[in-house]
């Protein structure tokens, strides 16, 4: 087995080590970052909903199908009162929590450091095509071909939620409307606080 073999063996599984590692970390740094806006809150999915730590609920308000996103939301009246809400929120229209729909890299940023592993996955692949052209010996071939065999997995792993997962960025063409989101807050909430009873409107009208 020549030296050059076993150097870019050993060269392109540390590119794959280094694609799964910056992986591996961004992922870990966007459930921390997770964890911390949601600090103190617990989802229930038999209910659908988020609890805050004054025992309130937040419910569905939004799906946005264009951002990929769920919203949740307090009721204003009960934020509003609520004695830690300096700490909370600084919105009278209740406590948000936002949830994606797809799973990671869901936002750009997590597509960003998923295509850079990508590359780097490619990179070694391509390393080891090479390699393969240029040497056919049985050793050389045994440590040549288990090596691309994982690197093509390992990108089969990262490439397949990638190339699945909406980008988020605008679509080229700016003639169509933008698609209206679906929106329930005002049925929700508002509804209850700010619609004027019948009763009072046919008074009026009469």
């Amino acid at each position: 087995m020549t030296p050059e073999v076993v150097l870019a063996a050993g060269y392109t599984v540390f590119l794959l080590a280094i694609a799964v590692g910056l992986d591996l970390l961004a992922r870990h740094s966007h459930r921390r970052a997770d964890r911390y806006r949601t600090a103190g809150f617990t989802f229930h999915h038999h209910l659908d909903v988020w609890e805050c730590p004054e025992r309130q609920h937040l419910v569905r308000t939004e799906v946005d199908h264009v951002a990929r996103l769920i919203r949740y939301r307090g009721k204003p009246r009960v934020c509003n009162r609520c004695p830690i809400k300096d700490s909370c929120t600084d919105s009278d229209e209740g406590r948000e929590i936002v949830r994606p729909l797809d799973p990671w890299p869901h936002s750009d940023v997590g597509r960003f450091h998923r295509g850079i592993g990508l590359a780097l996955v490619a990179l070694a692949e391509l390393i080891v095509l090479v390699e393969l052209a240029r040497h056919h010996a049985a050793a050389e071939l045994l440590a040549l071909v288990p090596t691309g065999a994982l690197i093509a997995f390992v990108g089969v792993r990262l490439g397949r939620v990638f190339i699945s997962t909406p980008s988020g960025f605008p679509e080229p063409s700016q003639s169509a409307p933008a698609p209206v989101r679906e929106d329930r807050f005002a049925t929700l909430w508002s509804a209850f606080e700010d619609a004027e009873p019948r009763s009072l409107v046919r008074d009026r009208d009469a």
